[in-house]
């Protein structure tokens, strides 16, 4: 079946996890002690999040499952398009914790820029949010130009704050007997783009043979029936794997020519809690220099607006 149920965490396995994972990089790379210092005060605060949302509850959502498969019939993700009540009251605060963190980080300026203007109400918490869980790279980047701060770090600061709430969104929606109506639309499902929200894998996890790709944002895990590009779906002579490092087999970059898009997969005992997706990001840069360096990218989140 193309979605994959990955195995609930807790707060303390999570945090536990995590901290296994931070040891073994700064052995194998002490140079990332920065990197994985700032990453370890996120990862806690989006950590802590998770565990507020998923003991708050969710709001009742009218979503049916008819409805929802409707849509991922059409290709359309179930959370695209749909007005669905923000916990702003909940987030808001974490959102101001993450522009501190990483302002302490090394975004300075910057990152105190956008909380001032979050906190201030020069660009407003739940319409910030809102962009994010939509996916509207376009609305975030518009917002924040014309509100003289960083895109990037907006865009990212948002997605950190709204990513525990999408995560559980997904858990909820799809986490449902194999007789519900979903169960078919999930089982045809075969794009590299998410099911829930429509973004790109972060990477593909390989546990016992089976490939899955991990959503960057949500964490859902699927699979798909062909072995192609994620983006254009190229599978023939253009479509290449290889290891960097011969030594490490275990760790692949997937490059696409026609497309110049590229995945890291890598093989691993068990596929990663949310949300330490960024930790197993943070373990495969290597990857990512490796394949830049070539001329490949991540490219664009796809627009859904046509077919909503």
């Amino acid at each position: 079946m193309p979605y994959v149920a990955v195995p609930p965490a807790t707060r303390e396995s999570r945090l536990a996890s995590a901290a296994a994972r931070w040891d073994a990089i700064l052995a194998a790379r002490p140079d990332l002690e920065s990197a994985v210092a700032l990453q370890r005060q996120l990862i806690g605060l989006v950590v802590d999040l998770t565990q507020t949302v998923e003991q708050g509850g969710l709001p009742r959502l009218s979503l049916p499952p008819k409805y929802v498969a409707a849509k991922l019939a059409r290709g359309v993700p179930a959370l695209v398009g749909e007005p669905i009540p923000l916990p702003v009251g909940v987030v808001k605060p974490a959102l101001l914790r993450l522009c501190e963190e990483l302002a302490e980080g090394g975004a300075g300026e910057a990152a105190e820029h956008i909380r001032r203007a979050i906190d201030g109400g020069t660009m407003e918490a739940g319409s910030l949010l809102a962009a994010s869980l939509s996916r509207d790279q376009k609305a975030i980047r518009t917002g924040a130009v014309h509100r003289g701060l960083a895109p990037d770090l907006v865009w990212l600061v948002a997605e950190l704050a709204i990513s525990p709430f999408a995560h559980a969104l997904q858990q909820a929606l799809f986490t449902q007997s194999s007789e519900s109506p979903l169960a078919a639309s999930l089982e045809a499902w075969d794009h590299g783009y998410c099911p829930a929200c429509g973004s790109w894998p972060a990477l593909a996890e390989v546990v016992s043979g089976h490939r899955v790709q991990r959503c960057s944002f949500c964490a859902v895990a699927w699979d798909r029936s062909t072995y192609s590009c994620i983006y254009c779906g190229e599978g023939g002579k253009s479509f290449v794997t290889a290891a960097p490092n011969e030594d490490h087999k275990d760790r692949r970059v997937e490059v696409c020519s026609s497309c110049t898009g590229y995945l890291k997969t890598v093989d691993v005992s068990a596929f990663s809690p949310f949300p330490l997706l960024a930790i197993a990001d943070l373990e495969t840069m290597d990857l990512d220099v490796a394949a830049m360096e070539h001329g490949y990218a991540r490219l664009p989140l796809k627009d859904f607006a046509a077919r909503r």
